[in-house]
């Protein structure tokens, strides 16, 4: 094993327990209960398991249902809309490689089956949706939009919280939350803006949760904009396995991670350990209802 591929060490445990807002423990080597026990050591007694295409979220919604500490959301990434719609993938899944007819119908079929998944107790948010224009290109666009106006009126109807992909697209997405009326929870995953950014979605009431690219030495502006956002507004989550914080960066994360997020995050507010851990704590409590 490189050390590139070596797991990370623990690091010290917070004394405030949190809760990774966003997380993928189907992507990651660890098994699930392995994964929640090594977060659980170090404080991080909660996770929030996002699906990305139906078996992800079909995923989600049944480990979910099978660990307390777990809680869901289910969705199609903006990404997989397009794959869909133009017959790139069989059944939605990214990691398939035969193609099979797609069109509206399919995406239709798709999103029906996510809204039965969003009407589960153990679900507690629709995403990751919203739109991304680094992976797909202008061809995507309309099944991405539609898509994702679609995971909107979903996430209403349950009254569930929604999650933000939003990958050089701040504008389109910022002006289709308007334009469709955002749900009274709304959180921007892995926030990706500036600190006026930051503040409009602060004047929305949409939730910015950070992930371990804030410890990035390219990152100020993230950083700039987790020092202008109300507290009351920050999560922090990994996405792991991707993310992972310096000076870890290139190796594989997991949820167990959150700590060296956590630290940084407090020293960018300038506040004590234990009080960015509570605010966290709170946060993402009430963004996803449990």
């Amino acid at each position: 094993m490189s050390p590139k591929e070596a797991p990370v060490p623990l690091p010290a445990p917070l004394r405030v327990a949190v809760a990774d807002s966003h997380t993928h423990l189907d992507m990651q080597d660890a098994e699930v209960e392995e994964a929640l026990a090594k977060a659980a050591s170090v404080g991080v007694t909660t996770v929030v398991q996002v699906g990305c295409d139906l078996k992800g979220s079909r995923w989600a919604a049944e480990v979910a249902a099978a660990h307390e500490s777990v809680h869901a959301a289910v969705a199609l990434h903006p990404n997989e809309a397009p794959r869909i719609v133009h017959g790139d993938q069989p059944g939605g899944g990214p990691r398939a490689s035969a193609r099979q007819p797609g069109g509206q119908a399919a995406l239709d079929e798709a999103l029906q089956e996510i809204d039965r998944l969003a009407g589960l107790p153990h679900v507690k948010a629709v995403g990751e949706t919203g739109l991304d224009y680094f992976r797909t290109g202008p061809h995507g666009t309309a099944a991405q939009e539609r898509s994702f106006r679609d995971h909107i009126e979903i996430a209403k109807r349950h009254d569930k919280a929604l999650v933000i992909h939003d990958r050089e697209a701040h504008a389109d997405v910022l002006r289709i939350l308007r334009e469709e009326g955002a749900p009274e929870r709304t959180v921007f995953h892995c926030y990706s803006g500036d600190a006026a950014m930051a503040q409009e979605c602060a004047a929305a009431g949409y939730f910015l949760s950070f992930a371990g690219n804030v410890t990035f030495k390219n990152a100020q502006p993230l950083r700039d904009a987790l020092a202008v956002a109300p507290l009351e507004l920050v999560l922090v989550e990994t996405d792991a396995p991707f993310l992972t914080p310096a000076p870890y960066r290139g190796r594989p994360n997991a949820p167990y991670l959150i700590p060296v997020t956590v630290r940084a995050m407090a020293a960018v507010r300038g506040i004590e350990e234990d009080a960015m851990a509570a605010a966290l704590g709170a946060n993402t409590a009430r963004a996803f209802g449990y």
